[in-house]
């Protein structure tokens, strides 16, 4: 081992070290491939080469064959210098920002201006950022281009929309870095080449997606509204031939929106050589639903070698928490700081042709300041995104999403379908003045006629508790009953236990269970619905949207209209009665979300929906009700709706964008790893005994691995747990469980245990 020689990383588990040259062009040739979708390879590219020149530095060699001598662990040297420098010289500065937080974060403008002032003659960092230079030039003399890297034309656009522009360009490029940064490095101590898939022809996984569709289709049981589902799926797969866009698909709950989203999302993917599919929707029940759906239409058969086409991504796991959790000991701090850097190589980046995921983790992808959740946003250019049930959108960041839903559209090649059958009036908010709206279905007031299925009734009155909700429920051997938070939900399945008949099912459904409990759940209740077994169901809201459940009978607590019409989505879906029952409750004991976005859509709510007013079906009144909602939340035109976040982006402050950004409000939440069954012992402390190992990073698919043993708690809960020694830290703010699960509620909010009380 030459003194000359300049590192990367320490020795692999095989005894290689990985050469500096080697990782900057390896990372330069992957970020350019990655850029080159959205037309920005050839900067990306440079970005790339330049992000680890600071690691030529003596100091910082130094102190990495020490590490190295010493058994591994941080290196605790900073090399962020010397390519901020060169990207400042050669680029722009706000893309130093690149460079600068391929670690930490992207810092905003002030921040990166000291650091520059840092880097430069007479600075505390200029000698090693000359010397670091020096060192890499000699061996990557690309690190000086000539000519510069080129920038896109529209940055040149009016001043607004260009530094809007600018925002989302340079995130774009930093996601293109980062990834590109994780793979070479994941690749090199796992002794292998880089795991990165070859583009798949889209038009070849659309005819599979047809054929499959055609044979599920043939074994189903008819239904009465099979034929105007058709027809839908038909004007989906007709509108797919147009251009990318901005395109709304609005089709009333049981109108087979999710089959004629699929088809339109890959016949126009062909059609416009786009590369991929990402669908997000709001809750993860949905995810998990829709992902079984995509992968019986999709996936290779079994016996086949190729991979898997869907992936689905649902992991709340944050690996860049810098805010660590109340609760835990130094040790635990100190012990989940040391791992961070190599576990964050375990964050998901979205490299498959078909990409199943949540709301959340989409605008966390494109308003992040963190490497790890930023990593996969590169893969949205050039993509068909899919918004389904979009009017669960939150108000609160509703200007900003819709404007970067545009940027995607207007320079990275992206096409975007709002699917609902609440579609919101979003063309009447001035983000979206000028932009074309291209409808995939020809005339929705008449669908919404022909499936009109269910009569409403209303219950209202301080009589009206959960309790007297669950009594009258009981009586009805097929019912579903909806309710606004979990720990009413948790209330009402207490309410239900010893009013229900022997032998029905009684079932409870919210995100304190695992993701493969719920699974079992909804294939249970399907089941028992399909074989006319009674059967009583509570839920929050995560079963109201795209899970396709079929009751004769459903109870809703009062909530925004969409939610009441998503709800009823489930009453007689199938329409072989004449009418079902839906009965909107207000209970005088129920809890509400805390927002003042919800309280907005309340107000509104009530102004139009009611006894002697609208029922939540009507879209007239919900072409009513959606204004009314917003200018309750604004003070002007210009205010309200998150418009505040678009002044921060404007002036690039990323770490603040970050801090405003979030579609989690009142509660944060915090994944919880549960082992359920002893069967899954094994292979779940295997998956984490390969997040903490600092010495041989793992790649997305361990996370992925943990998703169906994944719960959620609050966050309040969860570090009241760490206390109390129910759960412990694996990586970043993911928590193993170690306290009691109930057998049908999860981690049941209304069962506080003691620590020793418990058996796994």
């Amino acid at each position: 081992m030459s003194d000359r020689e300049l590192f990367a990383h320490s020795r692999s588990s095989a005894g290689v070290w990985h050469l500096l040259e080697e990782h900057l062009r390896g990372s330069a040739s992957l970020a350019r491939r990655f850029g080159e979708v959205s037309g920005c390879g050839e900067l990306a590219g440079y970005l790339a080469l330049i992000h680890d020149v600071g690691k030529g530095a003596c100091v910082w060699q130094d102190r990495l064959r020490a590490v190295d001598r010493d058994g591994g662990g941080r290196v605790g040297v900073g090399h962020k210098h010397a390519g901020t420098f060169l990207a400042q010289k050669y680029t722009k500065l706000p893309f130093g920002a690149v460079v600068f937080g391929h670690h930490g974060g992207m810092p905003d403008m002030e921040r990166l201006k000291d650091e520059l002032v840092r880097a430069m003659a007479g600075g505390e960092e200029a000698q090693q950022v000359v010397e670091a230079i020096r060192a890499v030039e000699a061996v990557v003399p690309e690190i000086h281009p000539d000519p510069r890297p080129a920038l896109p034309g529209w940055l040149g656009a009016p001043s607004g929309q260009g530094r809007l522009g600018l925002d989302l360009l340079v995130r774009m490029l930093f996601s293109c870095v980062v990834d590109a940064d994780f793979l070479d490095t994941a690749a090199h101590f796992d002794g292998a080449a880089v795991r990165l898939r070859e583009p798949v022809e889209m038009a070849a996984l659309a005819e599979r997606y047809e054929s499959r569709r055609a044979k599920l289709l043939a074994v189903r049981d008819p239904s009465p509204v099979d034929a105007i589902r058709e027809r839908v799926y038909e004007q989906a797969c007709v509108a797919a031939s147009g251009e990318p866009g901005m395109y709304v698909l609005h089709v009333p709950t049981g109108g087979a929106k999710t089959m004629a989203a699929g088809a339109f999302a890959l016949r126009h993917a062909a059609a416009n050589g786009m590369r991929r599919v990402v669908l997000a929707v709001p809750f993860i029940s949905i995810t998990e639903q829709n992902a079984a759906v995509y992968r019986d239409l999709l996936d290779p058969d079994a016996s086949s070698d190729e991979e898997a086409v869907v992936l689905e991504h649902h992991s709340a796991v944050d690996l860049d928490s810098g805010d660590l959790l109340k609760g835990l000991t130094q040790e635990q701090r100190d012990e989940l700081k040391a791992r961070a850097h190599t576990a964050r190589l375990a964050a998901e980046n979205w490299d498959a042709p078909f990409v199943v995921t949540t709301t959340v983790r989409l605008f966390e992808s494109l308003f992040s300041h963190k490497p790890s959740q930023m990593r996969r946003l590169h893969r949205l250019a050039g993509s068909v995104i899919v918004l389904d049930e979009v009017q669960a959108l939150p108000d609160r960041l509703l200007i900003p999403i819709l404007s970067v839903l545009r940027g995607l559209v207007d320079h990275f090649g992206a096409t975007v379908v709002l699917a609902s059958a609440t579609q919101p009036s979003f063309w009447r908010l001035p983000t979206w003045e000028g932009l074309e709206r291209r409808a995939i279905v020809d005339d929705p007031a008449q669908l919404f006629e022909e499936l009109r299925r269910v009569d409403y009734e209303w219950r209202f009155g301080e009589e009206v508790t959960l309790e007297a909700i669950a009594a009258e429920a009981a009586a009805y051997e097929q019912v579903l009953t909806v309710v606004n938070t979990t720990t009413d939900a948790a209330r009402f399945h207490r309410h239900l236990e010893g009013r229900v008949a022997r032998g029905a099912d009684m079932l409870h459904l919210s995100t304190r269970m695992t993701a493969d409990h719920r699974r079992e759940v909804i294939a249970g209740i399907k089941e028992s619905l399909t074989r006319g077994w009674p059967v009583q169901v509570v839920s929050t809201s995560l079963i109201e949207a795209g899970v396709d459940l079929d009751f004769p009978r459903v109870y809703r607590a009062w909530a925004p209209a969409e939610s009441m019409q998503q709800a009823a989505g489930r009453c007689n879906r199938d329409g072989h009665l004449h009418r079902g029952t839906v009965v909107i409750f207000q209970p005088s004991d129920g809890k509400q979300p805390r927002s003042k976005a919800y309280q907005a859509a309340l107000n509104a709510s009530e102004a139009h929906f009611g006894p002697g007013r609208s029922a939540p079906d009507e879209l007239d009144a919900l072409e009513r009700y959606y204004p009314l909602r917003y200018a309750l939340q604004q003070g002007t035109p210009d205010s309200g709706l998150g418009t505040e976040i678009e002044d921060l982006r404007r002036s690039l402050k990323f770490p603040e964008v970050d801090h405003r950004f979030q579609m989690i409000e009142d509660e944060l939440s915090t994944p919880v790893v549960v082992i359920r069954r002893e069967p899954d012992r094994e292979p779940i402390e295997s998956a984490i005994a390969r997040l903490q190992d600092p010495d041989r990073p793992c790649g997305p698919e361990v996370l992925r691995s943990l998703q169906p043993h994944t719960a959620n708690l609050p966050r309040g809960e969860a570090e009241a747990a760490l206390r109390a020694g129910l759960a412990t830290p694996i990586t970043g703010d993911l928590l193993l469980w170690e306290g009691a699960y109930h057998a049908q509620r999860g981690l049941d909010p209304d069962a506080p245990e003691d620590r020793y009380a418990f058996n796994l």
